[in-house]
């Protein structure tokens, strides 16, 4: 019996041979595309805002090292590069400050659930991402 299709993994990315179909995000367009960039947008403008005040307060609460980590991901959501991986810390992070910071945790579910949408959705066709890891013409 032939095989008809044959899947290999190469720079951690799961291919299908015989299909020339890439088993990736599918990098939504046109008003799908649009509600991602404006998700990732919306995450990533929080996250950088949230990490600035943190980083201007008198004392800094906690390392600063850890905000402009975060904060460089906000930027990384903002574009829409590395979104999956740059999402899944923003919303451990936002797991972790929830029982860091209990009296405020409506803060840290929007920015978790955000975060948890967009590692699992993608970043849509309006980003980095798409540009570099789509849909190529063989």
């Amino acid at each position: 019996m032939p095989v008809l299709w044959t899947v290999s993994v190469t720079g951690g990315c799961l291919y299908a041979q015989g299909g020339m179909r890439r088993l990736f995000f599918t990098f939504a367009n046109g008003p799908p595309g649009i509600g991602l960039l404006l998700i990732r947008l919306l995450a990533g403008i929080v996250v950088v805002i949230h990490n600035v005040w943190v980083l201007r307060g008198e004392p800094p609460s906690g390392p600063a090292a850890f905000a402009v980590v975060f904060a460089g991901l906000g930027l990384l959501l903002i574009v829409g590069l590395w979104t999956p991986v740059a999402a899944a810390l923003v919303a451990g992070d936002a797991v972790w400050a929830t029982f860091e910071h209990p009296a405020d945790p409506w803060y840290c579910v929007i920015v978790g659930v955000l975060g948890l949408a967009l590692s699992l959705l993608g970043p849509g066709a309006w980003s980095v991402d798409a540009r570099l890891f789509g849909w190529k013409r063989l």
